[in-house]
């Protein structure tokens, strides 16, 4: 049974033809081949380490098990789909959620764990009946609102937390963060958030030279005097060693917390498989299913030992993009350095000193664009807002989650906040479709943006475009392709 782990070599090995692409069972020379997989490690570098950092997580353990996450899903889909996975953005929420209920890193990594669980689960249902599980629980309206929730629910933890730490700084990273992502071309716009972790850290540097100290809180709600750079821990922090390991727990409040986020995490999927098919012109419709299972098992797998979660990256696609380069050899390569990587402390330690008000100019940018990806499925899914069917429980979930609304169950169980606002949505939609009046539920649900082309029946896909598909480019109800 194939692995995908043997290549043919792509021509001389060399830089390829021009328009000519290098397929996942192809590779250049093997020293080009580990110079892709280091570009792949900095691209996901923005968020895959400055995840961990907001989630109070250790850093070398989050590269480390990026590293074992994305050899696990390169197996399990046998090569035929490149990409890295790290640490996603979208349990940051969930994890501020959390510790601010009294939760530590334990019941973090417990509740994350059980996601896991469910998007292995949802990831074999698929495999299994196809699409239209999703098609039919989770249309453009339901996704896009939970998405937006957990993006804007993480609103106050940049206002309170990071931002006055050291808000100059914090506008300096947002200005040059943002100037980056607009501005730059190629590569350099795809690690954008990256840079402005550079560019933040240096300017601290420089100010904590220039000026001293800065007087404001730092991490606790007391002002007080501290360096903007704290580099103690880089100089005791050995160059080789193991990360910190420790056993998840597990508490129902906040896995319920926690759940919501399978929707966001089953459209990012589907879009990343959407795409890298389309760019290596090879359908896979099949693996849909299963690279949804994997990244679930190999969630489960990192917060088993203390690590965070990880899910596909969209920043890989972008340097597969760029370079025309598929091969899953350099995706390998990738893997290899970030275990190197995670045995270094000493690497971690210069991760986990990135200043309060780095982060705050950071996460101004980064969460808003994480709420904001809920419209955009919202655009693509041409989702109307006019119809009262798909606004009042958009409306409700999201000021729920957004404001931290409360549901008190019993003296000791609550709903509130990203785990309410979801449940309102998904219910609410479909409860309210059931009793709807048939005018206002004409427009059917469609799938999330990246999945129309897995729609399948027993004759085949029937995406919109497909000459079967009542939904052809011809109509003007289809929906803009992705």
């Amino acid at each position: 049974m194939s692995l995908g782990v043997r290549w043919t070599l792509h021509g001389d090995g060399k830089t390829p033809a021009p328009g000519a692409v290098v397929r996942p069972d192809e590779r250049l020379s093997w020293p080009r081949t580990f110079g892709l997989g280091a570009q792949h490690v900095v691209a996901m570098f923005g968020a895959s380490f400055v995840a961990p950092v907001l989630m109070g997580l250790d850093p070398n353990l989050a590269i480390m098990m990026s590293g074992v996450a994305t050899a696990i899903f390169l197996l399990a889909t046998k090569g035929r789909v490149p990409s890295y996975l790290g640490c996603s953005l979208s349990f940051v929420g969930v994890a501020a959620t959390i510790r601010a209920s009294g939760g530590d890193s334990a019941t973090v990594t417990g509740a994350v764990l059980v996601v896991g669980a469910a998007l292995l689960l949802v990831g074999l249902a698929v495999q299994r009946f196809g699409a239209r599980i999703i098609h039919a629980a989770m249309p453009p309206v339901v996704t896009g609102a939970v998405v937006m929730l957990i993006g804007f629910n993480l609103a106050p933890v940049t206002a309170s937390t990071y931002w006055p730490q050291d808000q100059w700084t914090a506008l300096a990273v947002m200005l040059f963060t943002g100037l980056a992502v607009v501005c730059l071309r190629g590569f350099l716009s795809r690690i954008a958030i990256f840079l402005g972790l550079v560019f933040g850290y240096v300017l601290s540097w420089v100010l904590d030279l220039v000026f001293g100290k800065i007087h404001s809180p730092a991490g606790g709600a007391e002002a007080v005097d501290h360096w903007r750079l704290d580099l103690s821990a880089v100089g005791q922090a050995d160059w080789i060693g193991l990360p910190s390991f420790h056993a998840p727990a597990f508490e129902w409040s906040a896995i319920l917390v926690a759940l919501p986020v399978v929707i966001a995490l089953v459209a990012e999927n589907a879009g990343h498989v959407k795409a890298v098919g389309e760019m290596t012109g090879d359908p896979l419709d099949d693996k849909l299913g299963t690279a949804i299972a994997a990244d679930g098992a190999a969630s489960m797998l990192s917060t088993a030992v203390g690590g965070p979660p990880n899910t596909t990256y969209s920043e890989n696609i972008g340097v597969m993009a760029a370079t025309r380069v598929y091969s899953t050899a350099a995706y390998w390569a990738a893997a290899c350095f970030a275990l190197l990587f995670g045995l270094c402390p000493k690497f971690g330690a210069v991760v986990a000193a990135i200043p309060g008000g780095v982060l705050g100019g950071i996460t101004v940018i980064l969460y808003g664009m994480i709420g904001l990806l809920g419209a955009q499925i919202w655009l693509n899914g041409r989702v109307d807002l006019r119809n009262p069917l798909n606004l009042v429980p958009a409306a409700a979930g999201i000021i729920i989650g957004v404001g931290g609304v409360s549901l008190k169950i019993t003296d000791n169980f609550e709903l509130g906040g990203i785990a309410l606002g979801t449940l309102v949505v998904i219910t609410g939609y479909h409860v309210l479709r059931a009793f709807a009046p048939a005018h206002l539920k004409t427009q059917e649900p469609l799938l999330d943006s990246g999945t129309s082309a897995y729609d399948e029946d027993a004759d085949g896909p029937k995406g919109p475009g497909s000459p079967e598909s009542p939904e052809s480019p011809e109509s003007p109800e289809s929906p803009e392709k992705s």
